[in-house]
């Protein structure tokens, strides 16, 4: 059984009467699995829907887009009662042998986005209907053209290190504004905060945290980059994001959500993903050709940190090798494939 909260007379039925539920659910057998789309629209059924997995020993299958609504609205979380899963945009390990780089750097990971002839419009649509649009209706933000510019500036901010103050004064509004539309995205799964590394320092590091969109599409139609090129700045930063969308996805779906981070020292040496207690270092280059010059930032890091197990640069290249060391250059299907299977991050606690 399933049930739609977009259908609008569902909606209103359930928020004037939430133990409608209960008692439509009267006649369907028990072991039947109930789904319930967008919950978020009337939080007051998760009170409903706690009783009968409690007295009924009811399943169901809750789905949404948004966890803000509910929790501000101090709803029922079901502590204890539920298991949380994020389904995320398509990786390269789903799409197999239709994986298609510069296809998922130019029009994102959402799967009709990314199988489109152009993307362009969908992303258009998407950001102008979903992004403000659904955000402004639920009431998320007061103030539609101040979260526009907002959207544009975190953007271009994509895989950077985060300033809120800068930020503000870009959009003339506060920090305290910034900080609170940055949880909106996160709230909305439209992205998540990547942490500073800075355990066991022996020099100057960062303590500012970065922020990535999970899907590249949306932030090159939000900061107007035109199509990502190969050899481009843009096409490294997209790569970039990229990388983090495949470690931020496998973490999950494999159960093992492992830590994920960044180490910067204050001198601007930078590696772009730490894995896990420091087990794993990874750099994304988007190059078709890299040298030991390009695994300098990785080298800093096993200086201050030689306890690390495995040092990583993806790039673009055809077949992987040795560059120093014990530093291993991998193409980013390979690279793709030894995460997939586990075998990139076996020593990862």
């Amino acid at each position: 059984m399933r049930l739609d909260l977009l259908r609008t007379e569902l909606e209103i039925r359930y928020l004037q009467e939430p133990s409608r539920l209960r008692a439509e659910l009267a006649l369907i057998p028990r072991d039947q699995l109930v789904i319930i789309d967008e919950i978020q629209k009337v939080p007051a059924l998760l009170d409903e829907v706690h009783f009968l997995i409690q007295e009924e020993s009811r399943i169901f299958g809750l789905c949404g887009s948004s966890a803000r609504k509910v929790r501000h609205g101090h709803a029922n979380l079901l502590g204890g009662r539920a298991l949380r899963y994020e389904l995320l945009g398509l990786t390269m390990h789903e799409l197999g042998e239709a994986a298609d780089l510069l296809r998922m750097l130019n029009h994102g990971n959402l799967p009709t986005h990314y199988l489109a002839a152009s993307a362009q419009d969908l992303l258009r649509s998407y950001v102008e209907d979903y992004l403000k649009q659904e955000i402004l209706a639920e009431g998320l933000v007061r103030r539609l053209p101040q979260f526009t510019d907002f959207l544009r500036s975190a953007a271009l901010g994509d895989s950077e290190q985060l300033s809120l103050a800068s930020i503000a004064r870009d959009c003339g509004v506060a920090a305290t504004t910034v900080r609170d539309h940055y949880s909106i995205l996160v709230d909305t799964l439209l992205g998540d905060f990547l942490p500073a590394y800075t355990k066991r320092p022996k020099r100057r590091v960062i303590s500012a945290p970065k922020f990535y969109f999970h899907d590249v599409g949306i932030v090159n139609h939000l900061a107007r980059r035109g199509r990502i090129e190969p050899g481009s700045e843009l096409f490294g930063k997209a790569f970039d994001n990229w990388i983090h969308h495949e470690l931020y996805c496998y973490s999950r779906y494999s159960g093992r959500h492992f830590d994920l981070s960044y180490w910067r020292l204050t001198t601007g040496v930078e590696v772009d993903f730490i894995v896990g207690d420091g087990e794993l270092a990874i750099e994304a280059k988007g190059k078709n050709r890299v040298t030991a010059a390009d695994a300098k930032h990785l080298r800093a890091f096993r200086q201050d940190h030689p306890e690390v197990k495995k040092l990583i640069l993806v790039c673009c290249e055809d077949s992987p090798r040795v560059l120093d060391e014990d530093i291993l250059a991998l193409p980013w299907q390979r690279f793709v494939m030894m995460l997939w299977s586990g075998e990139l991050t076996s020593e990862v606690a």
